[in-house]
Order: structure tokens, then sequence, then C-alpha cells
């Protein structure tokens, strides 16, 4: 049985940001992956690999959808580096230029490395550079080359056997949130400004129904969701309401989402971007629900529960509400 192919990305933003706009760029990033870990001052990393398959995309195109989402609702321009793992994905990331992201196949990372020199490997300062210079090492590749023993003689065991592993492209650790994720956010950018209802109402529906499969996914429930507006001169609009008990049922929060959107009254307004949060998360096991004598909300739940199942199986896209069919 062969490892699983682990997808990491390193996001450079290219802003100086306070600490509520770090918290607001964990908390968008974390609405594709909750495996997110701050890189101060002004980086982020990903995990995407348990995010592909629900999203339908490649690893390019997620980080891809992570930057313009940056870009779309808080005005930051990011570089990213996608590879095997975190030191890499950072390289990667610290040679890409402005909008640019760059991607180290598991194949390619060794033929990448070799010729850089020492120095862009994390760990190594200006005195380990200085001593391995003395000893005609200026390349990555020379380091990988060499024997671990002559290795150890010049920056002793521990030093080496960690320059050593880096050095051939190899960095086993994760990517750890300092904490969980407060909250889950769904968002949109529209390929157009949109006067259209029926387009806002449907907009609307699609990020509710993400909303509630990820709170599923993730054994949640939420207690409360915030609709925030996007319109073509770059203002917004936004509302937040409790709802009448946490939940994580799709029928529930897309009424509670559409309500938000009605309260607005959007008739005639020029949308560029919605966005749904939702917070007060709690685990699902702590869920109460209202005592009910219908059966057809029995039989709604059963059927999220078997849609569930086929989206884990088939992908995100096997089963929808008809109101979000083509």
């Amino acid at each position: 049985m062969t490892a699983r192919q682990r997808y990491i990305a390193h996001l450079h933003l290219h802003a100086a940001l306070s600490k509520a706009q770090c918290a607001d760029v964990i908390e968008l990033v974390s609405g594709i992956t909750p495996h997110v870990q701050a890189v101060p001052p002004n980086a982020v990393q990903l995990d995407l690999t348990s995010a592909l398959r629900y999203f339908g995309l490649s690893p390019y195109d997620v980080v891809q959808l992570a930057k313009l989402r940056l870009k779309a609702l808080y005005g930051i321009d990011s570089s990213a580096g996608l590879a095997g793992n975190r030191m890499l994905a950072a390289m990667a990331a610290d040679v890409s230029a402005l909008g640019e992201t760059t991607w180290i196949r598991d194949a390619e990372a060794a033929t990448w490395l070799y010729p850089r020199p020492v120095t862009a490997l994390p760990g190594i300062g200006r005195a380990t550079a200085e001593t391995l210079n003395k000893y005609g090492l200026h390349t990555i590749g020379q380091i990988a080359d060499m024997p671990a023993v002559t290795l150890q003689r010049l920056l002793g065991v521990g030093s080496a056997r960690l320059l050593a592993e880096r050095a051939r492209g190899h960095d086993p650790r994760p990517v750890s949130p300092s904490e969980p994720a407060a909250n889950l956010v769904a968002d949109l950018m529209l390929e157009r400004d949109c006067l259209d209802p029926a387009q806002h109402h449907r907009a609307v529906l699609g990020l509710a129904e993400q909303i509630s499969q990820r709170l599923r996914g993730e054994s949640q429930i939420v207690g409360r969701l915030t609709l925030t507006v996007r319109y073509a001169d770059h203002s917004s609009t936004t509302r937040t309401r409790a709802l009448p008990e946490p939940t994580n049922h799709s029928p529930a929060l897309a009424a509670a989402s559409l309500s938000l959107l009605t309260s607005l009254g959007l008739q005639r307004a020029r949308v560029r971007a919605f966005a749904i949060r939702a917070d007060r998360l709690v685990p699902a096991k702590s869920a109460y629900r209202q005592l009910s004598l219908d059966s057809g909300d029995t039989r709604a739940r059963a059927a999220e529960v078997a849609a569930d199942r086929a989206r884990r199986r088939f992908g995100p896209e096997a089963v929808r509400p008809a109101a979000l069919a083509n």
C-alpha cells in the first residue's frame, strides 16, 4: 500500500495585516480546508489533500480558488507555492512572483532543488552557510550528494541529519492549526455584476448548501449565520441572524440564509459577490432538536444522510437540490 499523496499550499500575502485581518484570512481559507496554519507575519499554509474530492478540482485550481477569494473579498494579492510537503511549498512560494503559483511535483522535487543555493533551505543561517561554503558546498544538490558521515563531521549528527533530509526534499511536518476553526465560510464571486433576484436567490441557496454539507462532514452544528453582499462599487452589506436552534440541516440553513437575503431588498442592486459565515459552532453530538410529529421532517433528514453518503462516494456533484440543477 502506498502512502497517500499530500498537497500543501503556501500562500504569501502581499499586504501588511493587522491581527483582525489575519483572523479574517484564516477564517476565509478555512472555508476550503480545516487544515490551516498561520505562518507569521504574512503567510498561511493549507493542507489541501482532503479538500480535493469535495471541490472536484486539481490541487493547482484549488490554490487559484483560495487566491481569488482573498482578492475578491479582502483585496489581498498573493503568490503561492504548491508541493508535497510544507518546506517545498514555502520554497516554491518564495520564488513565485506576485499573482503566480509555482507547483513542485514530487517527481520534479530533486531536480528543482539541486541547483539552488544552500541558503534557500530553511534553517540554514549565515554561520552554517559559511561553514558549508568553506568546504565547497554551495548548492543543495551538493549537500544531497555528500556522504552522511562527512556532513556529520562538519555540522554534528543532529544538524547534519536534518539538513540532509531537507536537501533531499523531505519534510514530514503536518499542517497543524493552532486551534479549531471558530466558524465556516462559503463565498461566491460572480462572473459579472448581477441584477437578477432569481440569480441572487440561487447563489445564496448554493452557499447555504455548501455550509450545511461541510458542517455535517465535520460533525458540527451552527447557531448563527451571517450573509455579506458585496456590490459593484466595492461597498458591502452584512446581516446576521441567530438560529432558533443549532443545526446542520440543509432546509433550515437555506431558509435562514434566504430570509437574510430577503431582508436586504436587493431588487435593483448590482451584486458582485456573496459570502455566508457560520459561527457559534458546537459538536453535533451536543445538538438538541424540537420534537415534531411531522414524518416529513424525519424523511428529509434520512434523505440528507443518504445524499451525503452518495457525495462521499461519487463526488460533491452526485446529488444536489433541484433548485441548483443546471
